[in-house]
Parts: structure tokens; sequence; C-alpha cells
């Protein structure tokens, strides 16, 4: 089995919390951790610093794709960030604990 993290980003820690709790529901993220950060990015040519809060979650690859649809589906930006990073060493029992919290 080989397990991911996926990260996104929201303007509002509520709009964070509220696809965690979602993805909770439906058991596609075993883990969803948000944090406050200072983004600074290129947007249609304008330069921004804004605050920023990132949705980092963990979950198995299988289940990327419909994690990336509910992403897609509930987020307010045109585009969102949606990019998954491979967990190169995992602890068996966290390993387990990932397992037993998704589909």
């Amino acid at each position: 089995m080989n397990y991911i993290e996926i990260k996104t980003t929201f303007e509002e820690r509520g709009e964070a919390e509220k696809l965690a709790e979602l993805l909770l529901d439906k058991r596609l993220i075993a883990c969803g951790q948000v944090f406050e950060i200072a983004s600074h990015y290129i947007w249609k040519n304008e330069r921004f610093i804004e605050k920023e809060f990132i949705l980092m979650m963990k979950t198995k690859e299988s289940l990327f794709g419909q994690v990336e649809k509910e992403i897609k589906e509930n987020h307010p930006f045109e585009v969102a960030e949606i990019i998954a990073l491979p967990i190169q060493n995992i602890s068996k029992e966290y390993a387990n604990w990932i397992d037993e919290n998704t589909i």
C-alpha cells in the first residue's frame, strides 16, 4: 500500500476545516491538519502576499482521485492548489491507522 500527503490552501480557516470534516466523514482521509501561512504568489500578472490556511491530509494513494474531485467540487478558488506528495517512509502503526480510518 502507498500513502500520500495532499495539500490545498484556502482564504478562510472555516473553509479548510469544512473540507477536512467532509473528507473525514466520507473516510477519504485519515487526518486533516490546518495551519495559517503567508502565501506569496502571482495571479493574473499581479503579485500578492496573503494570509491563507493550508490543509494537509494523509491518505492512501489510491484515494487521490476521489479526494481531488471533492476538493474541486468544494473549493472556492478558480484554480485550487491540489498537490500530493508520496510518503516515502511510514511506521507500520501509522500506516495501519490510515488503513483503518479510510475506505
